[in-house]
């Protein structure tokens, strides 16, 4: 940690501490408020804006500006999304069924939708037509994630130098803004329409409440479950790699998450392993919990 010219810049390490903290912060604010559970408000959404009033409010009675090394953010979000491809089931996409083909045709739709208006109101203020992707579905369907992955290759080849800031500024926008709406709109619709489940099904993401005190996680279990992230994460860039030489240019977290997904689902559960256990998929040392911020817990 460093303070030069009125900028404190903070680095990897405490970069991804104070992240924890806000993490932390955000629970426990949920813990005490009622309505921010009551309304589903992810507790990274409320950890993250009460951070950025504080940083705001030092930058404007201090002047001082905090800057934070993100190197350790490109190697998590390997992490993250190897994780979700470990994760899937190809069995689970077949019985979706046509819910889930109506899903994904609605979302294809959406996507036109958000890159036009993106780029009409980047026509608007005489912006580049790469801006409106970046405030388009670059952002908005691809996340944070995506927004990292492209903003330099947009920014190198159209020539747009802050396509970082607005791809993070948009992913953000859309975050927060999902996490906020999101919430109050699906229980007003189930409270309105009194919907209910016709049965409670058995959680296949996350960790039951009352199951929590039981379940065991011994040192093996979680570094098995690193090394299966790390197996994956070598296919997918020597994927990403091949992809190069013909040509096709995917960020390496693409590639890595497809790795994760063919393994998961090619090879036989009975394969035997080095370490000795059952690929980690959907096991305890890589539970998983969502929310519309792209949230990770393990």
């Amino acid at each position: 940690m460093e303070f030069d010219n009125g900028i404190l810049q903070l680095s990897a390490f405490m970069s991804v501490t104070l992240g924890i903290v806000v993490l932390f912060v955000g629970k426990r604010v949920n813990d005490v408020v009622e309505f921010l559970r009551e309304f589903s408000i992810p507790e990274p959404v409320t950890g993250g804006l009460i951070a950025s009033l504080l940083v705001t409010l030092l930058y404007l009675f201090s002047g001082i500006e905090i800057s934070f090394d993100l190197a350790a953010r490109d190697v998590l979000l390997i992490y993250f999304f190897t994780t979700i491809g470990i994760n899937s089931s190809l069995k689970d996409l077949m019985a979706g069924g046509k819910p889930l083909v109506i899903l994904l045709l609605i979302t294809i739709a959406y996507m036109f939708v958000q890159n036009l208006t993106g780029i009409t109101v980047a026509a608007l203020f005489d912006q580049p037509t790469a801006v409106g992707m970046l405030g388009g579905t670059v952002s908005l369907i691809g996340g944070h994630g995506t927004a990292i992955a492209w903003s330099p290759r947009i920014a190198e080849e159209y020539g747009i130098s802050n396509a970082m800031e607005i791809g993070i500024a948009c992913a953000t926008f859309g975050l927060i803004l999902a996490s906020l709406m999101g919430g109050p709109i699906a229980k007003f619709l189930i409270t309105r329409h009194k919907l209910t489940p016709e049965k409670v099904e058995q959680l296949d993401i996350g960790v039951a409440e009352k199951q929590s005190d039981s379940l065991k996680i011994d040192h093996l279990d979680f570094l098995d479950a690193i090394l299966a992230i790390h197996v994956c994460a070598i296919f997918g860039f020597l994927i990403n790699s091949g992809l190069a030489g013909l040509g096709l240019k995917l960020p390496l977290f693409v590639t890595c998450l497809f790795a994760g997904i063919l393994i998961t689902n090619l090879i036989p559960k009975s394969f035997p392993r080095f370490s000795g256990r059952v690929w980690p998929s959907r096991k305890p040392a890589m539970y998983q919990e969502y929310d519309a911020g792209y949230q990770l817990t393990n």
